[in-house]
């Protein structure tokens, strides 16, 4: 997972005539060269606790995440956008250690702040300004000159494809376009660190699939760090490298894809049922049958872990004995979705 080190930068196409041929490397007049010294840690937590008056969301986690792209998964609720703030220093942790980029948090956490994009959920972006505004007024926030961030940012708006549409209004924007602003923002003052939570909230599937090639591309091409917070699977695994899988504020599984999906022991297969799904998934459980339920509110869609000696007929002779049709019916290769659903299983979550 090691990040390649040296001094090149992010770098990204200048918005000149032929952007596909011309580069540019930025440095920023704020930020220390980087060094060919032995990559730090992205962050280190130890015993971290975080607090919402008397709710504990985070009860102590302990964790050290080297460079490179890393996915944080779990479900709603599970503490991932409290531990981003808390990296961020926009929440005070109420016990533990942190350390983001070798430096501590809170007391660095300007600093952190500098050397750190952050491409959050909700709207973030400013009514009434131009998508170049918007995105030179991030890169001010961060400490870049004025002209700096500037000329920055017609760079990071051609780099997320929104260069023709630099000048109109934000208001005018849509929802995919705020989000190439919300990940330009992010960019414009060439951070180490790159937070992205949930980056394809309300896009449609092609919007998604463009946001997160230009993620990949940053990860995997531009050799920027990267951590990813999301429900969705599919994300984290067209994404990222490694891993940390949260629930109910506790790390229940960290490493490379690989290695998690090599610890799923059993076999399992997709069911799509027609019929009473919810006597049927009684019963399989009453009979040592793992099911899990991808979507909670649709129990006609359940991935079936099946116990150890049992075969796959076995499964498909109890849906009968429950007058229930199987309309899919396939074996499963352990996946991301088999380690997400089967930690959860194993940690009380949610099914």
């Amino acid at each position: 997972m090691a990040r390649s080190t040296g001094t090149s930068l992010l770098r990204l196409p200048c918005d000149c005539a032929a952007p596909s041929e011309t580069w540019v490397t930025v440095t920023e007049s704020n930020q220390a060269p980087r060094t060919d010294a032995p990559p730090t840690a992205l962050f280190e937590l130890e015993g971290l606790v975080v607090r919402y008056g008397r709710n504990t969301v985070i009860p102590g986690l302990t964790v050290r995440v080297e460079p490179g792209a890393v996915g944080l998964l779990g479900p709603n609720g599970a503490g991932k956008s409290s531990l981003i703030k808390t990296i961020l220093g926009l929440i005070k942790p109420g016990g533990g250690s942190v350390k983001v980029l070798g430096l501590d948090i809170p007391c660095d956490a300007l600093e952190v702040r500098r050397r750190v994009g952050y491409m959050p959920e909700s709207a973030v972006v400013f009514p009434g300004m131009t998508g170049i505004e918007n995105v030179a007024y991030a890169g001010a926030i961060a400490g870049m000159p004025r002209g700096e961030a500037r000329r920055r940012a017609h760079e990071v708006l051609e780099y997320v494809g929104c260069g023709e549409e630099r000048y109109r209004s934000i208001d005018e924007y849509s929802q995919g376009m705020r989000q190439r602003i919300k990940l330009a923002s992010a960019l414009v003052h060439d951070p180490e660190l790159l937070l992205l939570d949930e980056p394809t909230n309300g896009l449609d599937p092609g919007g998604r699939t463009e946001i997160l090639e230009l993620v990949r591309d940053l990860g995997h091409q531009k050799g920027m760090s990267i951590l990813l917070s999301s429900h969705l699977l599919d994300d984290v695994e067209s994404v990222c490298d490694h891993v940390l899988l949260l629930a109910r504020g506790e790390l229940k599984a960290d490493g490379s894809i690989k290695e998690l999906e090599a610890r799923v022991a059993g076999e399992h297969v997709r069911m799509t049922l027609e019929g009473d799904a919810a006597r049927f998934l009684a019963q399989a459980r009453e009979r040592g049958f793992e099911p899990h339920l991808p979507d909670p509110l649709d129990p006609s869609e359940c991935l079936v872990k099946l116990p150890a000696g049992a075969t796959p007929g076995a499964i498909l002779k109890l849906a009968i004995e429950c007058g229930v049709r199987v309309r899919r019916f396939v074996p499963q290769r352990p996946s991301l979705e088999t380690v997400f659903l089967d930690t959860l299983e194993q940690a009380g979550g949610p099914r």
